[in-house]
């Protein structure tokens, strides 16, 4: 578990472009090897630790555990950076969302809020306190200024600040982070300090990358036959994940059916998907963005 690693700094729009194309160019950029990163990236010595952290978070780049450091991208990451390396499609966002709230190691606050955290409204108070109980119950304890800056930024993640401030942002900032393009958290009551999750529009959320995280998981249960009810509910999935009530998961399925990737089966009340394809969650990356310049 791994909490407060983003030295509070959330991401901020053109962070991950940077980021990647400086790791493309020179793998050991944030430590400094070639040059000081300050220098190099312009930013803060506290954003810069914050960037590589970021990058590595949501999957993008990865460091070896032992021996000389040095960052380079994930497959995922290359995918990423050749297909859209300014961040300007909304499956990237999810794609990147998705690796970041199961990333239970290294981002442990997000992988809670999603993954085990079942308030749809709620206060920093709330989250914080539950958090902290899952914390003692896997043996471990920290500190609640770590979880107060945890809460705090995940919000700022999600929630575009010209919600939570909107007489001192300009619409044009480009401070706020790009996943609160996403839309699955909300202000409930701005005087009570409440947010709520909230379910995405159908229309945002592109069928692959749905299709792209069950596939994901039930390769690592080593199973091509899914409960519906597993996807909608299970830790890691696209239910969990993505914010899903039951009318838009079907629909989602429906679509995804209807492009022949999975096959839908309700007879004797299985409500099962079969998995229909090959594609693994990388394939379903590069059939994202094939789909996009097709």
């Amino acid at each position: 578990m791994r909490f407060r690693a983003h030295d509070t700094f959330f991401i901020r729009k053109g962070w991950l472009y940077k980021g990647m194309k400086n790791v493309d160019h020179d793998r050991t950029v944030f430590m400094g090897d070639n040059g000081n990163p300050m220098d190099i990236l312009g930013i803060g010595a506290n954003m810069v630790k914050s960037m590589r952290y970021w990058l590595q978070a949501v999957g993008l780049t990865e460091e070896p555990p032992h021996g000389r450091k040095y960052q380079e991208l994930t497959d995922f990451g290359r995918a990423v950076y050749e297909n859209d390396k300014y961040i300007e499609e909304i499956g990237t966002l999810w794609f990147l969302h998705y690796k970041l709230a199961k990333n239970n190691m290294d981002a442990t606050a997000w992988y809670y809020f999603f993954n085990e955290f079942n308030r749809t409204e709620f206060t920093r108070d709330d989250f914080v306190k539950q958090l902290n109980t899952y914390i003692l119950m896997n043996g471990s304890e920290v500190s609640e200024r770590s979880l107060d800056d945890d809460f705090n930024c995940i919000m700022s993640t999600y929630v575009p600040r010209i919600k939570s401030n909107p007489g001192k942002v300009h619409p044009e900032s480009n401070i706020d982070c790009p996943f609160g393009e996403l839309a699955l958290v909300d202000i409930a009551n701005k005087k009570a300090k409440t947010y709520k999750k909230s379910v995405p529009k159908l229309d945002s959320l592109p069928p692959i990358v749905v299709l792209a995280v069950i596939i994901d998981q039930a390769q690592a249960q080593e199973n091509r036959e899914i409960k519906i009810s597993s996807i909608q509910n299970d830790r890691y999935n696209a239910g969990k994940i993505f914010n899903l009530d039951i009318i838009t998961l079907t629909s989602l399925l429906n679509k995804i059916e209807h492009m022949g990737y999975i096959k839908v089966n309700r007879t004797a009340g299985l409500d099962v998907i079969n998995i229909e394809t090959d594609l693994d969650f990388l394939g379903c990356v590069r059939e994202y963005y094939a789909a996009i310049n097709r």
